[in-house]
């Protein structure tokens, strides 16, 4: 490997994913000369094996789902899904793993893009090392921003990597449904994935270690999706866990807690992430490789005035569209501190990325969708706050009929009864994924619940579980 080159830019961004690529956009919309670092695609994660081909593959069994629910159109789609079509869709959205569009774009905005792997090699420098072994050394006058997100975590199960089991990777990736999958974990990577390949024709096998799925969620949340895989043929297990796991002749054999013996054509782990910092040159700055990175709320690393931490990374929230938020927050307080600008500190403003705190919100693609922001009832309780939480079925509301026929359905509201707002929303049910937005204005605004009172739903929409809640909250 050579040294070849040598370059000064305002900003570095080490991960070229959207929280990457949003760093990048606003540095350069101020004006500051930015450089962005990625080894595989631009676009990252999410662009090709997270949430666009997740999404691809869960589209249409949502609205097979939901068609089936409607007298005069179930018929005509009680077959099969066509997988093929589904994956080919899927190949589009991902752009055949091919990154062009990005890196067109990404020039477009001023950006220059280094490919290869990006490496701290002391304050304010990043070494990149490109495919074909040559190294350049960037400086960073003002800041560099560490965005590369996370990895899977799997088992330290012996003769786990002769087994070649599938990651979140693999499964929103693969060329075809295995006949017979497991999949290991109870989280939104499970149960999305279960629901998909369950639609597509595979025979699923749930191992959830827990007691329940969605356990980030109200426990109702995810009792429903738990008792919607079943119907759909997924066999759920839970308080069960992988003892062992080996691969046969092409067959997965994987043993349980409870001493049973499953077999598969693959096996899916779904079990967790790491932070993606392990070769990332942290010890040349004074941090531990492979942690994760802490920060304060304008995402500067602690302890440093020159490094952020954006994204999965900082373990705030391990969701893109709030490293994307967090990626605006950071790049409002790089340009102005480069400005030599005060970044002020209080909550809600500019430089601060609140919401991580207070308003994070997420939606879960199974069937039913389950959607929450802010905090469940007993992370409010543990937090300290007086809270009461209302509960109403969906089936209250006109607009849940109309959607379809037996539509099953929950709501909660935690309403802190001291400041007389909303700290958490849980909407489980066909279509709720599109109403959480309303609660997330809600809860980050803190809007009171006299004047929720007076933003009137319209009818017959599924949004009239807003009224239905609220009559809850004042009349017991």
């Amino acid at each position: 490997m050579t040294d070849t080159e040598s370059i000064a830019y305002d900003v570095v961004v080490i991960g070229g994913g959207p929280v990457g690529e949003n760093v990048a956009d606003r540095t350069r919309a101020a004006g500051l000369t930015t450089a962005l670092v990625e080894s595989e695609l631009l676009g990252g994660e999410c662009s090709y094996w997270a949430c666009m081909p997740s999404k691809a593959l869960l589209r249409p069994v949502i609205a097979q789902a939901d068609a089936r629910r409607l007298p005069g159109l179930a018929q005509a789609v009680q077959g099969p899904l066509d997988a093929p079509a589904v994956l080919a869709r899927r190949d589009e959205y991902t752009s055949h793993w091919k990154d062009d569009g990005q890196v067109g774009w990404l020039n477009g905005t001023g950006t220059d893009f280094h490919r290869g792997h990006g490496r701290l090699a002391g304050p304010r420098t990043v070494t990149v090392t490109a495919p074909d072994g040559t190294v350049t050394t960037l400086t960073a006058r003002h800041a560099v921003a560490v965005c590369t997100g996370t990895r899977a975590q799997l088992p330290d199960l012996p003769g786990l990597a002769d087994v070649k089991p599938w990651t979140s990777r693999e499964a929103t990736s693969a060329a075809s449904a295995p006949g017979r999958l497991i999949v290991v974990g109870g989280g939104v990577v499970a149960t999305e994935m279960a629901t998909a390949w369950q639609a597509l024709g595979s025979r699923v096998t749930l191992l959830v270690r827990g007691k329940g799925l969605l356990n980030r969620m109200e426990p109702f949340a995810g009792e429903l999706v738990a008792e919607a895989l079943t119907e759909a043929g997924v066999d759920v297990r839970t308080g069960t866990s992988v003892e062992s796991v080996g691969r046969a002749d092409g067959t997965v054999v994987a043993v349980t807690s409870a001493g049973d013996r499953i077999e598969a054509d693959e096996i899916l782990f779904a079990t967790g992430r790491v932070p993606h910092t392990d070769d990332l040159g942290l010890e040349t700055v004074g941090l531990e490789p492979g942690s994760w990175l802490d920060v304060d709320d304008s995402l500067r690393v602690t302890g440093t005035d020159w490094l952020y931490g954006v994204g999965d990374v900082n373990h705030r929230a391990l969701l893109t569209h709030q490293g994307k938020y967090q990626a605006r927050i950071a790049g409002a307080a790089i340009a102005a501190r480069a400005a030599g600008g005060a970044v002020p500190e209080e909550p809600w403003g500019a430089h601060a990325a609140t919401a991580d705190h207070h308003a994070v919100p997420q939606v879960v693609f199974t069937d039913p969708e389950a959607a929450a922001v802010g905090l469940s009832l007993a992370e409010a309780e543990q937090a300290g706050h007086r809270v009461r939480a209302v509960d109403v079925e969906f089936s209250s509301v006109a607009g849940a009929g109309l959607y379809g026929d037996g539509y099953r359905g929950r709501a909660r509201m935690v309403v802190d009864l001291e400041d007389e707002i909303l700290r958490g929303v849980t909407f489980v049910g066909p279509g709720v994924g599109e109403l959480i937005h309303s609660a997330t204005i809600a809860i980050a605004g803190r809007v009171p619940v006299d004047r929720l009172w007076h933003a009137v739903p319209s009818y017959p929409t599924l949004s009239e579980v807003w009224l239905r809640l609220l009559e809850a909250y004042r009349d017991n």
